[in-house]
């Protein structure tokens, strides 16, 4: 008697992790930037370099990178103006985090979430730079359930088997995917001179799986503040221009194994792009070029069905089962929402005259999410800064900060419980309207997608026993008999308690299907 097996690939996280650490650094600003006299906006982003795992710790290994946009100190003569520069630099770091169960030798990723960074002012040539940075790391495998699919016997045995809707792992890969664009400012617009600021952010993106590859279609969301060049082409007095534009984007990335209608399961990081100044067909500089990199980890499940052996007895020999847990999981289901939010904002400088919005940069930042009746509840909050022009001319540029809490009811259809449900967000629009000299109105759109996964743990067959048949049970059986079907039986508790086939009984009762009742009276004659 042997078992036929099939490896079933499932994917389990062992252990996960997360901790918390504060950065802080004061920098000076290189002699080649001119002295800071008011902060405008800034930014930042983490690089993991290194992770190194032991015994129950991993070791994460990178640096902050920050980027501040600056007023700076006013000019001498009777029109006295702010100039706008900017400076950058990094912060590394070094954690040891305790993650119980990793080993020497195991695959640990890393998220980050920039909770918090504040930049101040020391004095015109120092800065303070302060952040809180939460890194969650966990640590995932791809585990091969031996499960048995059918059983091959020269005896007479009977077997019987169950269908399981299983989500299995198809591709587990992280991989980077390059978006190179291009971007020519308006005819309106003069010439660049050189570039201040630049900020590229994905917004919206959709993943496909197809064959032998994946499919990406989004959205990225651009921003650069320049110097443009005067009438002339030289001089001193420059005009600082700003240009905003969405972009769409579309393509695809190798993945073998991948087949259409699988279900793609992919984290997105977007790394900092190298932004480049060239000169269009009249050889004057009015193209921005640009790299972005998207980072993914990239899961892509297969939706199977599978018929396992579920039990098994014998009709001459006894015949019994080894079982085990295994650990199971399936698409349960998909949804995607949007949810609109709102605020007021009033500049904090009483001297601001709002005149004009530059941009606005909106982070969203998820403080909970839990399943709750109808679907899954999600809070946080987005984090604003809105770059405004002002009408002042000696007081030429400022910022407004804010933030807007929200609760959105991701609605799902069906229970949440032992489920788990990754969810994706961002920021889909901004719009900022001025109100008055002093206060804007802020409307944001937010984005939220989900796959749904159940969970849960079945049993498994993993051995066949087979014994010799105890005698004086087998002759304490008799040959013919009335059976009274009781509740919740079936014919397969009947043919196992009397070592009987099935089919024996069906053809000896002339049932066309296995459906019994309670109270039924069904004739077993053995040996049939």
């Amino acid at each position: 008697m042997e078992l036929i097996k099939r490896n079933i690939h499932m994917d389990r996280e062992r252990c996960r992790a997360f901790t918390q650490m504060t950065l802080e650094d004061d920098v000076i600003i290189s002699d080649s930037r001119p002295d800071a006299a008011k902060l405008i906006m800034d930014r930042g982003n983490v690089v993991v370099d290194e992770v190194k795992v032991t015994d129950d710790h991993a070791a994460v290994k990178g640096k902050l990178e920050f980027y501040v946009l600056y007023l700076t100190e006013k000019g001498s003569g009777a029109e006295e103006k702010n100039d706008v520069a900017c400076m950058e630099g990094t912060i590394p770091f070094e954690e040891m985090v305790f993650m119980e169960g990793v080993k020497n030798g195991d695959s640990v990723n890393v998220d980050w979430e920039i909770e918090d960074l504040s930049v101040g002012m020391i004095n015109s040539r120092k800065l303070s730079i302060q952040s809180l940075l939460g890194l969650s790391l966990s640590c995932g495998e791809i585990s091969d359930e031996e499960t048995a699919v059918d059983l091959y016997s020269e005896e007479p045995v009977e077997f019987r088997k169950k269908t399981l809707d299983v989500a299995t792992v198809a591709v587990k890969k992280k991989d980077i995917f390059r978006i190179k664009e291009e971007v020519e400012i308006p005819g309106s617009f003069p010439n660049i001179a050189s570039m201040i600021w630049s900020e590229v952010v994905p917004g919206t993106v959709e993943f496909k799986a197809l064959e032998d590859k994946i499919a990406l279609q989004g959205e990225l969301h651009a921003f650069f503040l320049y110097r443009g060049q005067n009438e002339r082409g030289q001089g001193d007095e420059e005009e600082i221009c700003h240009y905003e534009t969405t972009l769409p984007f579309a393509g695809s990335l190798e993945c073998g194994g991948c087949r259409e209608g699988m279900i793609p399961e992919i984290h997105l990081c977007a790394q900092n792009k190298d932004v480049e100044v060239r000169p269009d067909f009249d050889g004057e500089e009015r193209v921005i070029t640009f790299e972005q990199c998207l980072e993914l980890d990239i899961c892509i499940y297969e939706e199977d069905s599978i018929d396992i052996l579920s039990d098994v007895y014998g009709v001459v020999k006894e015949v019994a089962v080894q079982e085990k847990n295994a650990d199971f999981k399936r698409l349960q289901g998909k949804c995607s929402g949007k949810a609109k939010i709102s605020g007021h904002f009033k500049a904090q400088e009483e001297n601001a005259m709002l005149h004009k919005i530059l941009h606005t940069a909106g982070k969203l930042q998820i403080g909970e999410k839990k399943a709750v009746e109808g679907g899954i509840e999600i809070t946080g909050t987005v984090e604003l800064q809105i770059f405004y022009e002002c009408s002042n001319e000696k007081e030429r540029y400022g910022v407004i900060r804010g933030s807007i809490p929200f609760q959105y009811l991701l609605e799902t259809d069906g229970s949440l419980d032992d489920c788990v449900y990754p969810v994706n967000a961002c920021v889909d629009q901004i719009a900022v309207a001025i109100i008055d000299n002093q206060e804007v109105d802020v409307k944001c759109v937010l984005y939220f997608r989900a796959n749904i996964y159940r969970k849960w743990q079945e049993k498994i067959v993993e051995q066949i026993i087979v014994t010799e048949p105890d005698m004086e049970k087998m002759a304490a059986l008799p040959g013919i008999a009335v059976y009274m079907v009781r509740e919740g039986e079936s014919l397969w508790d009947i043919g196992k308690r009397y070592y009987v086939p099935v089919s024996v009984i069906k053809q000896t009762n002339a049932l066309q299907n296995d459906e019994v009742r309670a109270g039924d009276k069904i004739l077993i004659v053995k040996g049939m």
